[in-house]
């Protein structure tokens, strides 16, 4: 592995680890164990396979595999265009595909059958994937060919994200739209499935029969790696998947090299990366452009995830570029077997819904600590640069208590097995050109988010900072360049923050607000507070020792 800059590794000091210069791997993370291969090779074309475009080559995939897992090498795809079926990998198999070749997988959905599987952290029926692999160990996919999904066979489309005339042209091309006109669906399966209460969720005392009538609203993961060990996956492009792209699930000593994801933007759950309860791993030098989620980590779903209780953990991301996704590195909202100890360093997002995106909610319970990310430059960012919510994809709360132009309180709920908690995160080195808000902390009153340390970060944005809920706060020279400065910095039931050394546009009209009873220990220093018309504004029956002010 490349060594970590200097930088990145100072960022552990005084946290859970010590600084150790020239090292490999940050001290506590196990090196990656990468799969090895014999030479020999099994090309495809001697098993059957033709490079026509219309032979289905299911079956000489299958034989080479077999034949290649018995003595342990490569599995040739030479140039050419390669329609198949499901292609199941098997132990000391590296599938190559060189340059110029071309795996396309069948648009017809009968060649793809419903198996028991797991989806968005949960036991589920859903299709078997273009490509798989269980319980293997010593496994590949290298080379610089193409593999894609046919996912335009099996994805649904909201009419919103189409202009009219590729509506109508999709319209017209088959299928059926719902009641209200507003979405397409390639088959009328598809449709009833997404009128079904919680599709394809494997309930007690169903079995795979009883979800038929649903099929095709099932759609696959296009990659999906359970249980597996010393996984390589490097040089590839995988685009235009049905669902999640890559899933690597359970596994162990997993390294991602080079790989491109590619999906529509209009790809609903068309993540392009999501390591699911995995351990020891590298992603670095991808690229990848999608239609949802772009780097992301989960560990399973609500009782389920804590049931299982294996969190995805030492991994090492870098060197990656992501456009046009929901969010360019994200953590949950499926989280509930936990996360920690990942490390993100030099990476862009460009044109991302979001930047850093930790998303959670109640009920999914899990611990995501240890989380170190050192240089990341984001451009176009449609909302957040800086997200944690634990509020994700829950109605927004109303206001319940306070002035009315605060942003609304949230009201405490007991602590149980499905409260959540982030803490312990160390960012530094952070720019952003364009967002909606620059930094936004949403915990819960019963569990704040926890221990955040920012520094050395540039943000330019409409909203400066909105922390609600938080504890243990601290931001160091970071410059919130808002153009929205009523106020720069929000702060709401919020304690032990620390503002040292903010940045922001000369003349604004308000720099700090705090509100909520809750609020206590904030603390604004070595800012020019003069730059501002106003430098801290109280909440009703707020002390004014709620905020230590240390003026320049």
């Amino acid at each position: 592995m490349k060594q970590l800059t200097a930088c990145v590794l100072a960022l552990f000091t005084g946290g859970i680890l010590a600084f150790r210069p020239a090292a490999d791997t940050p001290p506590t993370l196990p090196k990656v164990v990468e799969p090895t291969f014999s030479r020999d090779t099994f090309n495809i074309t001697k098993y059957g396979a033709v490079a026509d475009g219309q032979t289905l080559n299911t079956e000489a995939f299958r034989k080479a595999i077999d034949a290649c897992s018995q003595k342990g090498g490569v599995v040739l795809v030479p140039r050419g265009l390669w329609l198949t079926g499901p292609i199941q990998l098997k132990s000391n198999v590296n599938l190559h595909v060189q340059r110029g070749a071309l795996v396309q997988f069948s648009g017809k959905l009968s060649d793809f059958q419903l198996i028991k599987t797991n989806w968005e952290g949960v036991d589920a029926v859903r299709n078997q994937s273009p490509l798989s692999g269980s319980d293997l160990e010593n496994i590949a996919i290298t080379g610089e060919g193409v593999f894609d999904g046919a996912g335009d066979a099996w994805r649904m489309v909201k009419k919103e994200k189409l202009a009219e005339g590729q509506w109508q042209k999709l319209v017209k091309s088959g299928g059926v739209v719902d009641a209200k006109g507003t979405t397409w669906y390639p088959t009328a399966q598809s449709l009833k499935g997404s009128t079904t209460t919680k599709p394809g969720v494997l309930q007690p005392g169903k079995d795979i029969a009883d979800y038929a009538d649903i099929k095709d609203f099932l759609r696959p993961n296009m990659l999906s790696l359970q249980r597996c060990k010393k996984v390589l996956l490097e040089g590839f492009t995988i685009q235009n998947s049905p669902a999640w792209t890559i899933h690597p699930l359970l596994c162990e000593n997993i390294t991602l090299r080079g790989v491109t994801a590619r999906n529509p933007w209009y790809g609903q759950n068309t993540d392009a990366l999501d390591l699911e309860s995995c351990k020891n791993g590298i992603v670095e030098n991808c690229t990848f452009d999608v239609g949802d989620d772009g780097i992301c980590i989960k560990s399973g779903r609500d009782e389920q995830g804590r049931k299982r209780g294996v969190p995805t953990e030492n991994f090492i991301i870098r060197d990656t570029k992501v456009y046009h996704a929901h969010g360019g590195f994200v953590i949950g909202s499926e989280m509930s077997g936990g996360a920690r100890n990942l490390y993100v360093t030099n990476c862009t997002f460009i044109g991302t819904d979001v930047g850093l995106r930790f998303k959670t909610t109640r009920g999914r319970g899990g611990v995501v600590e240890n989380i170190f990310v050192d240089g990341v430059q984001m451009t176009d960012i449609a909302g957040e640069a800086i997200l944690f919510d634990m509020y994700y994809a829950a109605k927004d709360p109303v206001q319940v208590t306070g002035e009315a132009f605060a942003i609304p309180e949230i009201k405490a709920e007991p602590l149980n097995d499905g409260t959540p908690v982030f803490r312990n995160f160390r960012i530094k080195n952070v720019t952003c050109k364009g967002a909606a808000t620059g930094i936004l902390v949403r915990g819960l009153p019963e569990m704040n988010v926890q221990d955040i340390e920012i520094e050395n970060t540039v943000l330019e944005s409409k909203k400066g900072l909105v922390c609600q809920e938080g504890n243990g706060i601290r931001l160091k020279n970071v410059a919130l360049y808002s153009t929205e400065t009523k106020p720069v910095m929000e702060v709401q039931n919020s304690q032990n923050l620390t503002l040292d050394n903010i940045r922001f546009a000369d003349g604004a009209d308000l720099l700090l607000r705090v509100t909520g009873d809750r609020s206590k220990a904030v603390k604004l220093v070595n800012t020019n507070t003069k730059a501002a018309k106003k430098d801290v504004e109280l909440g009703q029956k707020l002390s004014k020792k709620v905020v230590t002010v240390s003026k320049l």
